[in-house]
């Protein structure tokens, strides 16, 4: 039996597994020893042991007797708390939800990987109802930037636990969500690859929203193909149809509009890096202004952000009640913000809306794909933003600023590490795409994601 390293890959794990060199319940007791001896207790909210051991005793047999259900099975994984897990409470990270009922069911997307047998290990962490790009949580802790040697970084939210349980090496693949950058933001700032699918690509049923207009489900891994993996399992598929698309010829748009603003020098030096590997590689490199960017932030101005809009219909009741005091006054305030949102500025943005993805979608030629800094800055730390409410607001804002356009325009991105910036910290490169465009998208990012490391 080979010496187990839950620090891989799927694709590396999985060889191991389908080979009979790794045991999967050996696999499943590795990981869970690790999370327990990890020095960070708040990654999870959550473990599921009973279940994991179950689903990993099951996933040994099927492998022994050669019926494995495919590339997945016997593969550890971590739940965002959002989804529903059968007999566990969903918190989504949050005091007020502790009282809540179990889950009578698992989430059809957690029925799905199961039956790809992948081995639910635990709930991972995240920003208060998911409300916050940066992380931080009042009620939970904050998980700590796992790419961080000099002293607690913010993890990036609202996928914050999920992030750092794949970047720490704890599980090798985690789920989260995406409403204004939820996946990508922690995805770029811990160094992993976080992939935003087109909205309704998979059932959202049994996961607690956000803002129902802009929400999605993507994982959070350490490879692209990884990610194409458990795409296919998501859909019910036994293999993904993914073929890996030429890099020579690949054509990529750089945006230059509003992304680059007042970004870290060293971010955009690792981003330009990345450029010029690429370009060498064979990729047709053009940069262009994107208007429709722009008019993302105005209409927002005008009217509210769509994302407040559903989040205050959402929590009103919650807010108005007698236990509002157990919610985040930071996030309390955020979710406020929606109660100056009159019906007719929702009317207006939602049709304001539209237009933009239209205009969006002729902005470029249908072989063509958008890159850009995922986050303009790297990881801050958390006592700095701990200590300031001003600086917290104004931080999460320019953290979103880069991903919220992907949402509002509904397209799909995915972030790819593409070096280090400021205290050695992890620089994400976000390739984007229209919505539904998601096989092309990943095609291509399976195709660059070693010259966008840096590793080719």
């Amino acid at each position: 039996m080979a010496q187990i390293d839950a620090n891989r890959s799927i694709a590396s794990l999985s060889a191991l597994l389908q080979t009979g060199a790794l045991d999967a319940v050996q696999l499943t007791e590795t990981v869970l020893e690790k999370i327990a001896g990890y020095a960070d207790s708040t990654v999870f909210t959550e473990l599921l042991p009973e279940r994991a051991r179950k689903e990993a005793a099951a996933a040994a047999e099927r492998l022994s007797a050669g019926r494995s259900l495919g590339p997945l099975d016997g593969i550890p994984f971590a739940w965002k708390d959002l989804f529903d897990t059968k007999g566990n409470v969903t918190m989504a990270a949050s005091a007020f939800m502790k009282g809540n009922a179990p889950a009578a069911a698992d989430a059809p997307v957690v029925s799905s990987l199961a039956s790809a047998g992948m081995v639910s290990i635990g709930r991972t962490n995240l920003s208060e109802f998911a409300f916050s790009g940066l992380g931080i949580n009042k009620h939970f802790g904050t998980p700590e930037n796992a790419a961080s040697t000099d002293g607690p970084r913010i993890p990036g939210g609202s996928s914050s636990g999920s992030a750092v349980a794949v970047a720490a090496g704890l599980v090798p693949a985690a789920m989260g969500t995406d409403t204004g950058g939820s996946i990508r933001i922690p995805a770029a700032l811990n160094g992993i690859v976080g992939y935003k699918p087109s909205r309704g690509r998979y059932p959202m049923q049994g996961i607690f929203p956000l803002a129902t207009s802009l929400d999605s489900i993507g994982p959070l891994t350490r490879t692209v193909q990884d990610a194409v993996w458990i795409d296919a399992a998501m859909r019910g598929l036994t293999a993904s149809p993914l073929r890996r698309g030429a890099l020579s010829g690949v054509k990529l748009v750089v945006a230059e509009t509003v992304v680059f603003d007042d970004a870290e020098a060293e971010v955009v030096a690792a981003f330009e890096k990345a450029l010029e590997r690429l370009s060498a590689a064979g990729a047709v490199i053009t940069r262009r202004s994107f208007p429709v960017f722009s008019e993302v932030y105005e209409l927002a101005a005008r009217h509210g952000a769509l994302v407040v809009a559903e989040a205050y219909a959402l929590h009103r009741e919650r807010l108005q009640g007698p236990q509002a005091d157990l919610i985040d006054p930071r996030i309390a305030a955020r979710i406020r913000l929606g109660e100056k949102i009159t019906a007719p500025d929702y009317i207006a943005i939602l049709s304001e809306r539209q237009r933009l993805i239209d205009a969006f979608e002729t902005s470029f030629a249908p072989d063509e794909l958008i890159v850009h800094p995922t986050v303009p800055h790297v990881a801050p730390t958390i006592a700095s933003l701990d200590a300031d409410q001003d600086l917290f607001m104004k931080t999460n804002l320019k953290t979103l600023r880069n991903t919220t356009i992907g949402n509002v325009l509904d397209g799909c991105g995915i972030s790819i590490p593409c070096g280090a910036g400021d205290a050695g910290m992890p620089v994400g490169f976000l390739l984007s795409g229209r919505r539904n465009e998601d096989e092309r998208l990943l095609s291509a990012a399976l195709a660059t994601e070693t010259v966008i490391r840096g590793e080719a």
